[in-house]
């Protein structure tokens, strides 16, 4: 009985041995589980935390970058609005000279290299052929063994030679053909870079000379160096008169549009939008007379600086906008400034220190009050005026053009035809008394309200530049009769002196190529003014 007890407590013993144990198992495993359950909260926890943080920092670059976005766009802004502040400034350190010797290209060709055809092949060597010689008991019994691999061998070398001399002359061959070639395109060359030398060398002799089209072609290449902003148009048209001495240009100038719209970008973090404020019309306007007046006193500078030949003694410049006319769909071109000044006026300018508009008003020029809106203003001189087809046009015999000399008419019939253009381009003329230098001096009217009156009419003659007296003496002539305007006609040209007395005067210069331009457009008749005939 007590043994049974015994087994029986020790069972009891065992299986609350083994319940302790399971407990003890289950409290480790939720021990573990919870401590899991602990480990994943806080991964979570510190995702979170990692999240916010990143979101956070990805916030923070996120507005970094859309600052700096605007930051730069602003940048630009000001980049742009100093750019247009300093059209006239950027050049006056630039040297606008063209030097036309510089032009000429130096003959430079490389050398001939002929590569691998420029090596000799080398001979065969005989050591290569040449059979040991014998040794040992060779020496007394392997003789003819060895004659006959020395016949051999000699033979190898031979045909080796022949071979050889055969490569080389064929790598001569090649060689000088090589060379040949060379040669040829070096002499095609240098006929290249000689014509194009002696063609600048006909071009600087021509400019030197003065010849209209050198002359035109050369300024063109002076204004074609001129770096201005990428938006500005950069086209201009040029014409020269050599009897004066002057040279016409019609400059297109910069749309309104180069004139930046806004003012100012700014970034609202709150709607996450980029916002910008305009630019007030009345600086746009201020900017854009500024950008105008900029353009025409650079033009000029950078045409007289260029002149070191002394051609040009005088500057037509009209200033016009491509654009077009909404009234018409048509295209036109609106001229906003207009100018014309010599270059003993214009070299006394301090241009670092000038106010453009105040500069040009002291030249007499013609600026629009709205140049905005594209209100035009009167050119000094039409550029077709002096389109030098109506001059140099000349039929392929000088015998059969048959178009009046100008210079060649009587008195009676150039006084005829002095009032009957007048009379067509709608004055009314009335002849007073007959010049005593071959001239007509007429008065006429016109019958416009506002812009019309009485207008002094003189026309000279002349094969030689009229005198500055000549101007004078209208100028005292409109005075006298008290006239609104005096028109003064010549078949030849004006000197700087005569465009400087007549500027800010209300005194025309029509000049021999204007005058045939009149002729053609206003009294349909094609003439011309030929010295030469009268020799």
């Amino acid at each position: 009985m007590a043994r049974r007890r015994g087994i029986i407590a020790q069972i009891q013993r065992a299986n609350a041995q083994q319940v302790r144990a399971h407990q003890r198992a289950q409290l480790a495993h939720v021990k573990q589980q919870q401590a899991m359950h602990r480990a994943a909260e806080q991964a979570m926890k510190a995702a979170e935390r990692a999240a916010v943080a990143d979101e956070r920092e990805r916030k923070r670059l996120y507005l970094e970058a859309r600052a700096a976005e605007v930051a730069a766009d602003n940048a630009d802004l000001q980049a742009q609005i100093a750019e247009l502040d300093g059209v006239l400034q950027a050049t006056l350190a630039v040297d606008d000279h063209v030097d036309l010797v510089r032009l000429k290209q130096p003959f430079r060709f490389p050398p001939f290299d002929p590569g691998p055809l420029g090596v000799p092949l080398p001979p065969p060597d005989w050591s290569r052929f040449e059979p040991p010689a014998p040794a040992g008991l060779s020496k007394m019994f392997g003789r003819a063994k060895h004659d006959q691999q020395l016949a051999a061998a000699r033979s190898q070398f031979q045909l080796a030679q022949a071979q050889h001399a055969a490569a080389e002359a064929d790598r001569q061959r090649r060689l000088a053909a090589a060379h040949g070639a060379y040669q040829q395109q070096r002499q095609q060359r240098e006929v290249e870079v000689a014509a194009q030398n002696a063609e600048i060398d006909r071009f600087a002799a021509a400019f030197k000379a003065g010849e209209p089209e050198a002359v035109v072609d050369y300024f063109g290449m002076v204004l074609a160096n001129s770096v201005y902003p990428d938006d500005f148009p950069q086209n201009y048209r040029l014409a020269y008169v050599p009897e004066s001495c002057q040279l016409v240009v019609e400059y297109e100038l910069p749309p309104l549009e180069v004139i930046p719209a806004v003012r100012e970008y700014r970034y609202v973090k709150t709607r996450d939008e980029v916002t910008s404020s305009a630019r007030p019309a009345k600086e746009i306007k201020e900017r854009y007379t500024s950008v105008v007046t900029q353009v025409t006193l650079r033009t000029l500078h950078e045409l007289f600086e260029a002149d070191r030949a002394g051609l040009v003694e005088t500057i037509a410049f009209n200033g016009v906008v491509d654009t077009t006319d909404p009234r018409t769909g048509q295209s036109i071109l609106p001229c906003l400034i207009t100018v014309r000044t010599t270059g003993e006026q214009f070299r006394v300018l301090n241009l670092a220190k000038v106010d453009p508009a105040a500069c040009l008003q002291h030249l007499s020029a013609a600026v629009s009050k709205r140049p905005e809106a594209l209100a035009p203003v009167r050119p000094v001189l039409e550029f077709d005026m002096v389109d030098k087809r109506f001059v140099d046009e000349v039929d392929v015999l000088a015998d059969l053009d048959e178009r009046p000399n100008l210079l060649k008419l009587t008195p009676t019939e150039f006084e005829s035809l002095i009032q009957n253009l007048f009379t067509r381009m709608g004055l009314d003329t009335k002849q007073t008394r007959p010049s005593r230098d071959g001239g007509v001096d007429c008065v006429a009217f016109d019958h416009r309200p506002i812009f019309g009156g009485k207008v002094v009419i003189q026309a000279k003659r002349y094969r030689h530049t009229v005198d500055v007296s000549a101007v004078r003496d209208l100028f005292g002539t409109l005075q006298n009769e008290g006239a609104s305007k005096g028109i003064l006609v010549t078949t030849s040209g004006y000197g700087p002196a005569s465009y400087e007395f007549a500027s800010g005067k209300p005194i025309e210069l029509i000049d021999g190529s204007n005058l045939l331009y009149l002729l053609a457009e206003h009294a349909d008749l094609r003439a011309r003014i030929d010295p030469a005939e009268l020799d």
